[in-house]
């Protein structure tokens, strides 16, 4: 690192205090300058391309429906534009049966003017979703191969016209590229063995003055390295160098994301930090091109592998905007889910495959109506909507009309991670209780006799605190229960959301007014 490169960096870092009082202390700082991660919240297994002058970005998200579909102008500030589909139609789907399942490591490719977006689920194979427009609507799911244990697939179509796929097997290896077909829609081999080497996976593919790169994240999650691998034939063979490590930096296992040009030629790398409770966190390193190899970060320690920078000069003018978070309810926000268009904000995603009869915004105008579906516990709970939790300090509050419950029904805000906590309304031989809930376990708080309750909870993702609140007029707010911590779960970080099951036989209906999430660190 030369000497300039150094007072830069010194310099970046001593504006952070002053700036974390303006705003957020990561992302955009509003001074031509970023703070990673510049994406704080759990958008696990970044694959970012440019379009013309936009840059669009998919991401891991599991067993929550459907995949989010991010669009940026600065590289910088995100805003979600879609979802690529909204169910999987396989067994067990329809009922909470895949935790950690579901769209493991997308990739994101634009071919002729199209999109084209390739994942695989642990169980039931790889798919394809394809779009002219990435606000969709998008194509139904195609599934190329059923085959379980596959991994992290990324498409190339090459200068010949000559289509192929990497990929990596379950547990992390071997690197295998196949022959594809030019439309994207079918395999035509088994594969062939290019790479195998320490927990390999991630798979990105891509040419570039007449070699082939297959980008790598390699030693696992929390304690691996990135790995640049080229060929002058795509089945090699490679060269390898390391170009991204924690070195002396507190950044664990800079791990799996895309290298990406802006429009005038320079170079950025995406990838994933994962910071427990909320998960994997998206950062986004300086990076160049010397002697044919992308260098990413900034080489710190001097030992010839770049470490991640905690802030650096924006790649493009921007203005500071985090993704949709609240939601009134309202219908005004329509959107592209798959090929059908929703009135709820792209931020929310089901647990599992949506149950489309049990949720409604027509029944109460300006209202969400959950009709309790029957569950055991809120875990198990199918009419669960959720989203991700944003930033280190956090508040969401909701409002919630009881009067359409039923003996059994149980319903309010979730707070989620591995472990599944809740403050919300139950009814029980009639009446009705404030009740807290802890992974399964409902503890009765005490009478509620209002028609209405608001709820809230607060969230310090850095001291791994977060306190349930209760208010029966909107103002005055008291805790409830004991703050408790989170942790990671399913490979998914914390998540805020709504919820409604029932116990009983017939469990009614819970109403919610408003989801208001705001994000002040």
């Amino acid at each position: 690192m030369n000497r300039l490169t150094t007072l830069w960096l010194l310099a970046a870092v001593t504006l952070q205090p002053a700036l974390a009082q303006q705003r957020p202390s990561w992302g955009d700082q509003g001074n031509g300058t970023y703070v990673n991660p510049v994406l704080n919240a759990d958008y696990s297994d970044p694959d970012v391309i440019r379009v013309g002058e936009k840059f669009y970005m998919v991401a891991s998200d599991f067993h929550y429906m459907g995949m989010q579909v991010l669009e940026s102008t600065d590289m910088v500030n995100w805003h979600i534009v879609s979802q690529i589909f909204d169910r999987l139609s396989y067994p067990g789907w329809d009922e909470n049966k895949h935790f950690a399942g579901g769209s493991w490591a997308p990739s994101i490719r634009c071919h002729e003017g199209r999109l084209y977006v390739y994942f695989c689920t642990p169980e039931e194979g790889l798919f394809m979703s394809w779009a002219d427009d990435p606000r969709g609507p998008w194509s139904p799911l195609h599934c190329l191969r059923e085959v379980p244990k596959w991994e992290d697939p990324c498409p190339l179509w090459d200068d010949d016209g000559k289509a192929y796929l990497g990929r990596s097997q379950h547990g992390a290896g071997p690197i295998i590229i196949h022959r594809m077909t030019p439309d994207g829609r079918q395999l035509l081999d088994d594969g062939v063995t290019v790479y195998t080497g320490p927990v390999a996976e991630g798979t990105k593919l891509m040419k570039r003055d007449g070699y082939y790169y297959l980008i790598i994240p390699e030693g696992g999650v929390g304690q691996g390295w990135q790995t640049v691998l080229r060929a002058r034939n795509i089945y090699g063979p490679y060269e390898k160098r390391v170009v991204l490590e924690q070195g002396s930096t507190d950044v664990n296992g800079p791990h799996q994301g895309a290298l990406v040009d802006t429009p005038d030629g320079r170079w950025w790398f995406y990838h994933f930090q994962e910071s427990s409770p909320r998960g994997r966190v998206v950062h986004l390193q300086p990076a160049r091109w010397v002697d044919g190899w992308p260098l990413m970060g900034v080489d710190i320690d001097g030992n010839g592998i770049g470490e991640p920078v905690p802030v650096w000069t924006c790649p493009l003018p921007s203005k500071p905007a985090l993704p949709q978070t609240s939601d009134d309810f309202s219908g005004a926000t329509t959107v592209w889910v798959g090929q059908q268009q929703r009135q709820l904000g792209p931020q929310w995603q089901w647990n599992h495959n949506p149950a489309d009869e049990a949720w409604s915004l027509a029944a109460r105008r300006g209202w969400l109506t959950l009709r309790a579906l029957k569950a055991a516990t809120l875990k198990e709970s199918r009419n669960m909507l959720t989203q991700k939790t944003m930033g280190y300090e956090s508040k969401a509050t909701t409002k919630i009309d009881c009067q359409g419950m039923k003996d059994g029904t149980h319903a309010g805000l979730l707070c989620t991670g591995r472990e599944f906590m809740a403050i919300g309304i139950c009814q029980v031989e009639g009446r009705r209780w404030l009740y807290t809930e802890n992974d399964g376990k409902r503890q009765m708080v005490r009478l509620w006799t209002g028609r209405t309750a608001y709820l809230r909870v607060d969230i310090d993702s850095k001291k791994n605190r977060h306190c349930l609140m209760v208010s029966s007029d909107g103002k005055r707010f008291t805790t409830v229960g004991e703050p408790f911590s989170l942790r990671m779960g399913s490979w998914k970080g914390s998540r805020v959301g709504l919820y409604c099951y029932h116990t009983a036989d017939d469990g009614g209906t819970a109403a919610f007014d408003y989801f208001d999430y705001t994000v002040s660190d």
